[in-house]
Parts: structure tokens; sequence; C-alpha cells
């Protein structure tokens, strides 16, 4: 079981840090009250239903209760479970800008009478004993989105190419283009199983299928086309910290020619490239 505990400076990034550790499979709790904790990590611990990897957020949020945080830290350890802490850092300046840019207000604004400056300095002096015992610490202030995922995702994937899951579709033309398509292949320039009467019936599950939709010259130089540009455009994808990627692959009824391709996609970048892919066959029982 994976545990991490997220908190630092209110404006630095914890709810961005909190939706990557989302997209990347953590179930995820914010602004937990401190004193819950050790009752949280002993259900994740006991109940086989509960999620392997789990983050929550604590923060200045929790008022005078964050003190609480060290004894229930304790607490967790003592009962054998494991937790990392990732504190989200930022200057002083880039705090300011960030809200002042967005008009929210500091959690701790009220008590120094609006002022935001004192406010940060309040919460930057009661977050420096945690900020000591981070395990990860990240100062946004001049980081990108993109960079900023990046470095997230990097720190509790085992394999970073698992951060943007992808999908491949099949689907005919005749209902229409997925709506969440991001790129769409369109394979109905190739000879169509549909009229070879034994193969009519079939899929592009089916291996008689894939052999006859594969064996002409026209799939043939098509295949490794295919294949490069895929492998081109999902890098630049993951750099502009796309949170998933859907690819469609349609034929003119989404059971023969565009299947045989999405599985060819599928496998290629689950397989060959290792990455974190699914398949989907939308219109092949129509």
């Amino acid at each position: 079981m994976q545990l991490i505990i997220v908190t630092g400076l209110s404006g630095a990034g914890k709810s961005k840090a909190v939706d990557i550790l989302e997209d990347i499979g953590f179930f995820c709790v914010d602004n937990m009250p401190p004193k819950l904790v050790p009752a949280f990590a002993q259900l994740l611990l006991k109940s086989t239903e509960q999620p392997s990897k789990a983050a929550i957020v604590i923060d200045i949020r929790a008022g005078n209760a964050f003190k609480d945080l060290f004894e229930s830290m304790d607490s967790i350890k003592e009962m054998g479970c494991e937790f990392k802490i990732l504190f989200i850092d930022a200057s002083n300046e880039t705090l300011v800008n960030r809200y002042k840019e967005t008009r929210r207000k500091h959690p701790l604004s009220y008590k120094y009478k609006g002022s935001i400056d004192a406010a940060i300095d309040a919460e930057r002096e009661v977050l420096r004993p945690i900020r000591k015992m981070a395990d990860y610490i990240i100062d946004t202030t001049s980081l990108k989105p993109t960079v900023f995922k990046e470095r997230v995702a990097s720190l509790f994937l085992e394999n970073i190419k698992s951060m943007m899951p992808i999908q491949c579709m099949s689907f005919g033309f005749k209902y229409g283009i997925p709506a969440d398509a991001d790129l769409v292949f369109d394979v109905r320039c190739l000879p169509n199983p549909f009229y070879i009467d034994e193969l009519k019936e079939l899929t592009g599950l089916d291996e008689p299928v894939r052999e006859y939709v594969m064996k002409w010259e026209q799939a043939k130089g098509l295949v490794p086309k295919l294949l490069d540009l895929i492998d081109y455009l999902v890098p630049l994808y993951r750099e502009e910290g796309k949170s998933q990627l859907i690819v469609a692959i349609g034929c003119t009824g989404g059971r023969h020619r565009s299947v045989a391709f999405a599985e060819l996609v599928y496998k290629h970048l689950s397989e060959d490239k290792g990455m974190n892919v699914m398949v989907s066959h939308r219109d092949i029982g129509k």
C-alpha cells in the first residue's frame, strides 16, 4: 500500500498535484483532518477492497489542528503503514501574484486583516517542520504545467510512459466519428472483407479477416507510415500535458478493417513501446 501525504504552501499547486496523482491511479482525499489519518490508514491496510495507492492533502486549512499531523504520522508508522511526504512550494512573490490573478483569499487572510504577504509568511513558519521532513519537495515558482506534471508523475510511476493512458478505438463512419477522438484515421481506402462471403460475418478480431486486410500492398505500405506517425505524435501530446489520448480508426461499418488496425496499433503501443494502452471496438456488434 502506497500512501502519500501532500502538503505545502497555499497557492503553490497542491490541487494540481492531486489531479496528477488521480490521473496515475491514486485515490485522493483533499483537506483531511489530521486526527483522521490513522483511521484512514488502518482502513487501507485492513480492507482488500480499498485502493493500493492513496494520497491525502493536509495543509493550513486545518487551522490549529495541523499540529496533530505529527502525532498521526507517528501512529501510522507504529501500525506499519509506510508513507511519503510530498511538499509543494513556491516563492512568496509567485504566490502573491497567483492570489492577485485569481482573486482568491489566502486561508489565513482573515487573521492578518487581508495582508497576503503576512499570511504567506505565517503559513511558511507553520509548515517549516513538515517541510524539513518531506521526502520530495517541488518548487513550482518557474515550472510549466507540463513539467510539473511529469515531475510529480515520475516520483510515483515506475514507467513514465504510463502517465498518459491511450485508448485505441475502432468505429464505423456510417455511425459517426467518435466525438472524443483526438486522432482519427480512415482505412476505407483498403479492400473490404465485407464483400467476401466467408469473411462477411466475421470481424477484425478473427485471424482470416486480419490476414485478408493485411495481405494487400496498400496495407503493407500504410502500416509502417501509420505507426511512425503515431510514435511521433504520442510524445508530443504527453509533453503538452494531455491527460489521455484517444486514437480512433474507422472503416465503413466498424467491424473488419478498423478493428484489425486498432488491434495492430494497440499491440504496437503496449507490447513494443510499453505504454498504458486500452483497446475498444465501438461498432463491432452492429
